[in-house]
């Protein structure tokens, strides 16, 4: 044989060699945490399944999202125990920076007022891409509920509690940063306490918790309706029936829904909130 057939030939025994290693690999199920492509394409990862998933579940292998810390110093020398972000001026802002997912699972405020699970915003996607009508797997152009790139749907998640005020709807004479105090520093004093009194009834939020808290500090509510913009727009909230509520929908409210999404409805929506 010629030094060429040589090497074919052990080129040959060597993929026969991997195809039989990857195919013992395959058939032992205990292997598959070991295994990248398995692990991405895990039940998981996809609905149904995901939408059942306990936290333990995801974190059993990213528990890194609430171990991992940020830097006390960035490299420029800006020491995070001083630095303070547009989105963290609020009074109920507190403790010492965090990341992402420890600021919305595991801080105190966090479990007060709040009850986020890994699938509240993670509801799965296709890690071969992240583009629509790229593959025969991945949605199609139509999907409006899919975000280019993203794992999860900001429209749908983040814009809940990180979008702007719309004072405007609200017939407020202007920004609540500017006019709180003529409203007495209170949303629910005044405002809500005939207007949309049916709200906070999702699985994701602890009712009874906000509206004690928003009693006693007015940001608890402005926190999460304004003051923690993260984009220019506002999240349009449904409209759950209230007593007394006007027979007449405004315009800037045509089209809403009138209850949450059914994943995360907990309660009537005739339930109420009085002091």
């Amino acid at each position: 044989m010629s030094k060429q057939e040589w090497i074919i030939a052990g080129v040959l025994c060597l993929m026969v060699a991997a195809t039989a290693w990857l195919a013992k690999a395959g058939n032992d199920d205990g292997n598959w945490q070991r295994d990248p492509i398995r692990m991405a394409y895990s039940p998981l990862h996809f609905k149904p399944a995901i939408l059942q998933a306990a936290d333990a579940e995801c974190l059993a292998c990213h528990r890194e999202v609430l171990e991992d810390r940020p830097r006390t110093e960035s490299p420029a020398g800006l020491k995070a125990a001083e630095a303070r972000a547009w989105y963290q001026q609020t009074s109920t802002y507190a403790g010492e920076q965090e990341t992402f997912h420890r600021r919305h699972l595991t801080t105190p405020y966090a479990r007060q007022v709040m009850d986020l699970k890994c699938n509240t915003c993670h509801e799965g996607h296709d890690p071969r891409e992240e583009a629509q009508g790229s593959s025969a797997t991945t949605p199609g152009q139509d999907d409006r509920g899919f975000v280019l790139r993203k794992q999860v749907n900001p429209e749908t998640t983040c814009l809940k509690c990180h979008g702007q005020m719309p004072w405007q709807n609200m017939a407020l004479p202007g920004p609540w940063t500017e006019f709180a105090r003529d409203f007495g520093n209170s949303c629910l004093d005044n405002c809500h306490e005939n207007i949309r009194t049916t709200r906070h009834q999702v699985s994701y939020l602890k009712a009874e918790a906000i509206e004690a808290a928003g009693r006693k500090d007015a940001e608890v509510c402005h926190g999460c309706h304004g003051g923690r913009p993260w984009y220019r727009t506002s999240y349009p909230y449904p409209r759950h029936a209230w007593p007394d509520m006007p027979r007449k929908t405004p315009d800037w409210a045509a089209g809403r829904p009138t209850e949450s999404e059914a994943r995360f409805r907990t309660a009537p929506a005739a339930r109420t909130f009085k002091p």
